[in-house]
């Protein structure tokens, strides 16, 4: 029995049936900027003793479930933006409430609106929401960051992007800008469609430069065109060789890679840590205290279908992960800020680990990544006799067969006419496997 309408409204008047709804409804539910929407509808004077509005959306399904226990013939209305099922609050209805409980009656789309506006097919771009919800401690996770946004343009024609008050159209062209390349950005027209269906609507068309420099009202959504990507014209890094990095598929060299004083995993022990990982084709890797990323570069290039979650807490570290990132166009690492083993809760259920760094947590971080792990491999570098012991035992108490080396490496530098031998501090790789 159908007991929840979530009916899409801003862009065209109700549809029989959806009139319909509302007029017999007993109990409306809006934010409050769908009631400045829905005022200008013929039907409001009707029914506006009928609409309650919460502005946050974890109260507004509290409510509803409420109301549902409270009397079992009760239905609601929830008005929603425009296709509720186009990255909306449709989704979380039937999450929450099932399929039998709900119907879904939408109404255009602000996404396909913008596209029809700047006169832009839109059935070959990738759509995207970087809208995490009103309050950050609760915003979900979202499958791109605003970090993403440089490699993604150089991969797609044309991208869709629906904002939100911190991840806004400015903020969007400065992190076009702060990637510093300056082929791709000479390519690129970013639109922003403000307001679309107000009277006061408005289409803003410029360069990143341009955007970065401005501010929109709210609500609003950006396009961004790339003609010349996916033609083999697509813009490269300007920090790519002769050797180029981009025609490698693995063997990243330190100078390639952005680090910060000498924090990264040297090359020959990145290549032991991720032949003992065995990666799967598919799959979610854990990359935990991933510093400047270079084991999620080498293993994203490796393996592009694999999913992978690059976890670090220092800011310098995430922004290094960022550049990288935005370098190889790597579109299969997700970048986590926070700390394990807590971070971790929210990430899906991995088939290999690798730690790098543990901050001092490494039996916490074992424990945990084991309890989520039916099988796998868990890799983990130690530097100190200490870690080493704590991270064997910790293995081994959660079930796993252990292996380890002692990687000593050595390498070669000049001394006036010849050369000699400089010996790297030696890391442990040590190895468990379920």
């Amino acid at each position: 029995m159908t007991r929840i309408f979530v009916i899409g409204i801003g862009y065209k008047p109700l549809d029989k049936r959806s009139r319909e709804i509302v007029l017999k409804s007993g109990t409306i539910l809006a934010s409050g900027r769908l009631l400045d929407v829905f005022s200008r509808y013929e039907d409001y004077d009707t029914v506006k003793d009928r609409i309650r509005v919460i502005d946050n959306i974890g109260e507004t399904l509290n409510f509803m479930k409420a109301a549902l226990i409270g009397d079992e013939t009760s239905t609601i209305t929830l008005l929603a933006s425009g296709d509720p099922m186009f990255f909306g609050i449709g989704r979380r209805s039937l999450e929450d409430f099932g399929k039998d409980t709900c119907e879904i009656l939408p109404d255009m789309s602000s996404m396909q609106l913008a596209f029809a506006r700047i006169k832009e097919p839109w059935d070959d771009a990738l759509l995207m929401s970087l809208h995490g919800g009103p309050d950050p401690k609760r915003r979900r996770k979202l499958e791109y960051a605003l970090g993403d946004i440089p490699a993604l343009s150089v991969c797609h024609q044309r991208i869709g992007i629906l904002t939100d008050k911190v991840n806004n159209p400015s903020a969007i062209a400065q992190v076009l800008v702060s990637a510093g390349n300056k082929e791709l950005l000479s390519s690129l027209k970013v639109y922003v469609c403000a307001k679309i269906g107000y009277p006061d609507e408005r289409v803003t068309e410029g360069s990143a430069y341009e955007i970065a420099a401005l501010s929109f009202s709210d609500p609003n959504v950006v396009i961004i065109t790339n003609e010349k990507a996916g033609r083999g014209e697509a813009p490269h890094h300007p920090s790519y060789t002769a050797l180029a990095a981009h025609d490698i598929g693995f063997g990243l060299t330190e100078g390639e890679i952005d680090h910060s004083r000498g924090l990264i995993t040297k090359d020959e022990v990145r290549a032991t840590a991720i032949h003992r990982l065995r990666l799967p084709v598919t799959g979610v890797l854990w990359d935990i205290g991933a510093g400047s990323g270079s084991v999620s570069m080498e293993t994203a290039r490796l393996c592009p279908d694999l999913r992978i979650y690059a976890i670090e807490r220092d800011e310098e570290q995430l922004a290094n992960i960022s550049k990288n990132r935005n370098r190889f166009k790597l579109l299969n690492i997700d970048i986590i800020r926070g700390s394990a083993p807590e971070i971790l809760t929210s990430l899906p259920v991995p088939d290999r680990v690798f730690i790098g760094g543990s901050s001092g947590r490494i039996d916490d971080i074992i424990s945990y990544a084991a309890s989520r792990m039916i099988s796998g491999v868990i890799v983990v570098n130690a530097t100190t006799l200490e870690t080493f012991s704590l991270t064997t035992a910790t293995l081994k108490k959660a079930g796993y067969s252990v292996e380890a080396s002692q990687i000593s490496v050595s390498r070669m530098k000049p001394i006036g006419e010849g050369h000699f031998f400089s010996a790297q501090n030696p890391v442990f790789v040590i190895q468990g496997k379920k």
